[in-house]
């Protein structure tokens, strides 16, 4: 089985190598940083934080789309890691309401390969919504019923099981970046844009190469007025790469502690300890084989009300399906796939 899907057209397909580890992968990052670079001295740390952040989701035997449990020490396994427009200042602000999802990313973590495969979904992807009954964009189904709906979501759009779930908020993001005391990034252009507290105009900046703190950094992040979803996916893989840069740049074992306290301290996940550690192995390999992949589409338009939508292309869908499985194990591989421009590859790490 892992022979076959060595020799397949999408294992030989390699692209430029970019330094492309998403914010809401972050988790997972920090806590294998921890497993390997610290071991004893923050293992109770990471302990009490990633038991403080479990919550059950109700789903006792793990996806239907598994005949049996799985163990993430010798399974492959997906993980879906969910980035939610809410922190505290608006749970002071409008209560506990679940919020959207911002950010989405499938990821598949393939044990004997080290290798993980990352798949982004546009936030205004027309899909079917289980949950709701209905069509209407992904990100709704987490403002309406929260982690379950998403994963619901997700497996019925890809048809493979997600084992796993990490939800990060926008404080997350902001901790990070203060915690680094700042990131160097370009501003493509002049900007106005709400902060975290949803204060409108709060942050301007100008375009250029310039350090931005944990706010500059979100407003960065969240903006489209100028553009699109599609440019905005660009530039917060870019943060992302200055977050990792700057990580890299500086001395990060002093840091470790506080950054895992910023990501714990803003998150929930379905993953015991013991299961988030299993993870580990990925770090000690020596290098993580990252792949990136994007859902092509097109723009979407209804009327009455007019509302955008990201229309998925249903051909690149279904190829997206079978990347994803084959890198579970699921099904054989196929032969004769000739992926498209979407796919690259991060630096491994």
């Amino acid at each position: 089985m892992t022979n076959k899907r060595k020799t397949t057209r999408i294992g030989k397909k390699k692209q430029k190598k970019r330094k492309k580890v998403l914010l809401i992968l972050i988790p997972i990052l920090l806590i294998i940083g921890a497993g390997v670079t610290y071991a004893g001295m923050l293992y109770q740390n990471a302990k009490e934080l990633v038991t403080d952040s479990y919550e059950d989701d109700g789903r006792d035997s793990g996806s239907d789309l598994r005949e049996d449990q799985v163990n993430p020490d010798v399974d492959d396994v997906s993980i879906l890691f969910v980035g939610v427009d809410q922190g505290a200042a608006r749970q002071e602000r409008y209560g506990e309401v679940r919020g959207l999802s911002d950010a989405l990313i499938l990821a598949t973590f393939n044990k004997e390969e080290k290798s993980v495969k990352m798949l982004s979904i546009p936030r205004d992807s027309y899909v079917y919504v289980p949950g709701m009954e209905q069509y209407t964009k992904i990100n709704h189904a987490h403002s309406n019923g929260g982690i379950k709906y998403t994963i619901d979501t997700v497996e019925n759009l890809f048809d493979v099981p997600i084992d796993y779930w990490v939800r990060v908020n926008f404080d997350a993001f902001i901790d990070i970046v203060d915690t680094l005391d700042g990131i160097q990034v370009d501003v493509p252009y002049e900007l106005q844009e709400m902060d975290s507290n949803d204060s409108k105009n709060a942050i301007h900046l100008l375009p250029g190469q310039q350090w931005l703190n944990g706010e500059e950094a979100l407003a960065l992040a969240r903006t489209r007025k100028l553009d699109n979803d599609i440019e905005r996916g660009k530039r917060q893989q870019e943060i992302i790469r200055a977050i990792v840069d700057r990580a890299v740049s500086i001395n990060t074992l002093f840091n470790l502690e506080n950054l895992m306290q910023a990501v714990g301290n803003n998150m929930t996940t379905n993953m015991s300890f013991n299961e988030m550690m299993s993870f580990t192995s990925f770090g000690m390999s020596g290098e993580l084989d990252i792949e990136s992949y994007a859902l092509s589409g097109n723009d979407l338009w209804t009327e009455n009300p007019r509302t955008y939508y990201y229309q998925l292309d249903e051909e690149d869908l279904a190829e997206k399906q079978q990347v994803f499985k084959e890198h579970l194990g699921l099904v054989e591989p196929t032969f004769g796939y000739t992926e498209g421009n979407d796919t690259e590859e991060a630096d491994n790490f």
